[in-house]
């Protein structure tokens, strides 16, 4: 069985070199004096399909053999995953079903359907996404490609590591004192993990989860996989995995810490970004920036590196964060 290495991940950067953008890594000059240090951020909103996710999706569809392919690929997700996933696999020339929940922003829907995948939509809180999943590709004989417990797709999200490290040396920034990320099933902060603990092993690496989606949090502390407790909703519905996987959790034991922030945190920084960096961050991409405005993560004197993970936001929420008529406590309750 192919595990999850940082050779994985270099391997990964070539196998997906013509197809992923090689985002960049953006500065402030506002952005670092309101923080006191250097901030870099690097702009996974600008990735095919607006997020991180298409690294690692096609990392994983592109290997599938001539016989995989004829018989299609099956995913589930709440929306970025899900794009990820058709786009590559309409770029290799196979079909997609995508597992969504039924609140699906539809921006992301849309997203899957523009792409060519096939959308089947469930209920998140009396439906397993994964049974749904599973059953499918075993009456379809398709390849079941998860949204982090992959070792392809862990390697994949890990080139981002990569680039920060190469991009942070070329303005300067080397090593880099801190990077700083969004945590849910942990496939991301994992590929990053895996690259980071190789070329910059002294340089801790932060998790950000929404405020009652710690399942991260919670599982570190007790150095075992934990489930949070029964959340409420939140805007970061590409953060709303109920604990880590069983293959990111091991390897992102390494963490430094996690830190959680709120729906109102979360909204400020999208916020910021739109009105002060002139960029479009959906909230579960946002939570990073988040961490760093509300002061959770110290960055005076520091250089810091932070993933701005997706940009694929409803714009009916976009609308009410940026003319301040977003209330935490009453959205999505009243609508």
């Amino acid at each position: 069985m192919h595990t999850a290495s940082f050779a994985g991940v270099q391997d990964a950067a070539r196998q997906i070199a013509s197809h992923a953008v090689r985002t960049p890594l953006l500065e402030s000059p506002a952005l670092n004096a309101r923080l006191g240090g250097r901030v870099l951020m690097k702009a996974e909103t600008l990735q095919v399909a607006g997020a991180f996710k298409f690294r690692g999706a096609y990392n994983r569809i592109s290997r599938l053999t001539d016989e995989e392919k004829a018989r299609g690929v099956v995913a589930y997700s709440s929306g970025n995953h899900a794009q990820a996933v058709a786009a590559a696999a309409r770029m290799v020339g196979t079909t997609a079903i995508i597992v969504m929940p039924a609140d699906s922003p539809k921006v992301k829907v849309e997203g899957v359907i523009a792409f060519g995948g096939e959308v089947r939509m469930y209920d998140r809180y009396t439906e397993s996404r994964e049974a749904i999943g599973e059953e499918i590709a075993a009456s379809r004989g398709s390849v079941l490609v998860r949204p982090f417990d992959d070792p392809f797709v862990i390697e994949g999200q890990g080139t981002i590591g990569l680039e920060i490290v190469d991009q942070a040396k070329a303005v300067g920034v080397a090593p880099l004192d801190q990077l700083v990320c969004g945590a849910s099933g942990g496939g991301l902060i994992a590929g990053i993990n895996l690259t980071m603990a190789s070329l910059a092993p002294h340089a801790p690496v932060i998790g950000v989860e929404p405020q009652y989606y710690n399942d991260t949090q919670l599982s570190l502390a007790a150095g075992e996989r934990r489930t949070h407790a029964p959340a409420p909703g939140t805007i970061c519905d590409a953060l709303m995995t109920d604990r880590p996987g069983e293959l990111t959790f091991p390897i992102n034991r390494r963490l430094d810490r996690v830190e959680t922030v709120s729906d109102a945190e979360v909204a400020e920084a999208v916020r910021y970004a739109f009105r002060v960096l002139k960029l479009v961050v959906e909230p579960g991409g946002a939570v990073s920036l988040a961490a760093l405005l509300a002061g959770k993560i110290e960055t005076r004197g520091r250089a810091t590196a932070i993933v701005l993970s997706g940009g694929n936001i409803d714009p009916a929420l976009f609308s009410a964060i940026i003319e301040d008529r977003f209330d935490p406590e009453t959205w999505g309750k009243t609508a």
